[in-house]
């Protein structure tokens, strides 16, 4: 019975050039803060080291799955909205300084695996409800992708700036 239901399916992806991908992994992933990532893989900000990204109190997330991380996210935190990475810098040290963070930026968002980089955001707004911050935006580059991405996602875009763009989620 199974094999006739899968040359069913087979045969209507045939034709339809259907593509169903299996989002079941997503509910057993975890959201995990890592110590280290290979940055030549982020598509968004390569330029940044390993060290950069996690001086300052900046962290790496990741969404787990089977020992796989299928997403990573990369967050500073600050007072205020950034709008180039070396404001990002200057405000997320400043904030160490002067321990007064209320709002998360994510810097870099990129995903390994379908469906991964909603996940990813979504977890990070539990986090961030769950941490007390008042605020998440993204310091996002200027590009079509990104746009589409936090539109999709639900975000409303704060503003353009020379070389980024800021959206904001709800938390």
């Amino acid at each position: 019975m199974k094999t006739l239901l899968y040359k069913i399916i087979y045969f209507f992806k045939s034709i339809f050039k259907l593509n169903f991908t299996d989002f079941s992994w997503i509910k057993t992933s975890k959201f995990i803060e890592l110590d280290a990532i290979d940055v030549s893989e982020d598509p968004v900000r390569p330029e940044l080291d390993l060290s950069w990204r996690t001086s300052h109190d900046r962290k790496i997330y990741g969404l787990e799955h089977n020992k796989q991380i299928e997403g990573i996210m990369c967050l500073a935190f600050t007072k205020d909205v950034p709008h180039s990475v070396r404001e990002l810098d200057l405000m997320s040290r400043l904030a160490v300084y002067e321990q007064n963070a209320d709002t998360i930026i994510a810097y870099t968002v990129w995903s390994r695996k379908k469906g991964a980089g909603k996940k990813i955001m979504e977890e990070a707004l539990k986090f961030g409800k769950e941490m007390g911050f008042k605020r998440i935006v993204t310091l996002s580059p200027l590009t079509p992708m990104a746009t589409h991405y936090h539109i999709r996602n639900g975000a409303k875009l704060l503003g353009h700036n020379p070389t980024t763009q800021n959206f904001e989620y709800s938390l």
